[in-house]
């Protein structure tokens, strides 16, 4: 009986430190890990389909690479069905730790929030430089990567920026800049390809 106990208690133990490493933050020197700015082609013949009752509109092919600065699972509401994920983004000056160190980042409500004591770039710069982005998976294995992504990690993905229209007039539609805040600014993304890089 002793010997079930502590077998347990050592299965317990083991599973509690593998959801530590999982959910842990990734920790980067000092210096600018992204160069590339998000890529993005508007498009005039727009590609539909229909997902689960729900019409998506592709406005835009979209990619990028990014430092994840937040990442926030959303369980309520009807957006919730479409994208279970928020990714708070940043590339440029915003994927550099010494900036990102003076920089607290939060996400709620489907939206992404920073502050700062004192302006480590201009704000103009960290508005411009990061982004809340609603991702949706465009099949099960984007889903897996998207559960083991954690903060910190280093992603690249592809795939639309997109308009989605369900019952009861359910209207959702992207941001198509980086520049825009507040409601509405930020983007939705059906994502086709993802890979975390490192």
């Amino acid at each position: 009986m002793k010997k079930i106990g502590l077998l347990l208690f050592g299965i317990i133990v083991i599973l509690i430190v593998l959801v530590a490493l999982k959910s842990s933050e990734k920790i980067h020197p000092p210096g600018i890990l992204v160069n590339e700015i998000p890529q993005q082609n508007n498009l005039s013949q727009r590609k539909t389909w229909i997902r689960n009752g729900f019409f998506y509109k592709a406005l835009a092919e979209f990619s990028l690479t990014a430092r994840v600065l937040g990442k926030k699972e959303y369980y309520t509401g009807t957006e919730s069905i479409i994208s279970q994920y928020d990714l708070a983004l940043g590339w440029g000056q915003m994927s550099d730790s010494k900036i990102l160190d003076d920089i607290e980042i939060t996400q709620e409500f489907r939206f992404y929030f920073w502050k700062t004591d004192q302006f480590p770039i201009p704000r103009e710069d960290i508005e411009k430089k990061s982004a809340n982005m609603h991702i949706i998976a465009a099949n099960e294995n984007i889903e897996e990567v998207l559960d083991e992504i954690v903060v910190g990690d280093i992603i690249k993905y592809s795939g639309y920026l997109v308009e989605v229209r369900g019952p009861e007039n359910f209207n959702w539609k992207s941001s198509l800049t980086r520049s825009d805040t507040g409601n509405g600014a930020c983007e939705i993304v059906w994502v086709e390809n993802i890979v975390i890089l490192f």
